[in-house]
């Protein structure tokens, strides 16, 4: 007697693969396009905005002006650069453990989002001027100011990290589990399943 594969338990599907290894695909997808998107737009943003006044786009809701950000929002933190790869650095391994038992493919698109932006700016943290692991990094995007005095100025990294927090808030609040598995609606089809089972198995 067989039995059929439950939710979460990386028994391979008639699509091919199992779902952790599609949902680490997509993760490390994502990841990857979010960081070398992130890289092009610094280097256009290094060859077309340095030496120039803002670029006022969308009647002034968007401004493209060149800042290099040696710490947080609002350069938070700007006199202990070298914190902020240490932290990323944490977060990488963080995202490497969770993929360990990832089935999710909501979760996948997270977690790919939050490590490519973390990447992207692990990278300037570590490679650009004035030294290893003390880089400041390439922002460019401004809203609604062009010196960022209502929003801090970002970059795409950024952008792809704050997209994944939000999306991974979501996914908790709607009880998604990294596993593939649903917080109360997985629970419900099981208990209503257990007496159908039950006779199910009184029959056998």
């Amino acid at each position: 007697m067989t039995t059929a594969p439950t939710a979460g338990s990386g028994t391979a599907e008639p699509g091919g693969g199992t779902p952790r290894r599609r949902a680490v695909v997509v993760l490390v997808s994502i990841a990857m396009v979010a960081l070398l998107a992130d890289l092009l737009t610094k280097h256009l943003a290094l060859l077309s905005l340095d030496d120039r006044p803002p670029v006022r786009l969308l009647g002034g809701a968007v401004y493209l002006t060149l800042t290099r950000n040696s710490g947080a929002a609002w350069s938070i933190g700007s006199d202990h650069t070298w914190v902020f790869p240490l932290i990323t650095i944490g977060v990488v391994g963080w995202i490497a453990w969770m993929a360990l038992r990832l089935r999710s493919l909501p979760w996948a698109v997270s977690l790919g989002l939050v490590l490519g932006g973390a990447l992207g700016n692990l990278v300037d943290r570590i490679f650009r001027a004035p030294g290893y692991f003390v880089g400041h990094v390439v922002d460019m995007v401004s809203l609604f100011d062009p010196y960022g005095r209502v929003w801090p100025v970002f970059n795409l990294a950024d952008s792809a990290l704050v997209s994944g927090v939000v999306l991974a808030v979501l996914l908790e609040l709607t009880g998604r589990q990294r596993d593939g598995s649903r917080i109360g609606r997985d629970d419900g089809k099981r208990a209503e399943a257990t007496p159908a089972e039950a006779e199910q198995r009184g029959r056998a």
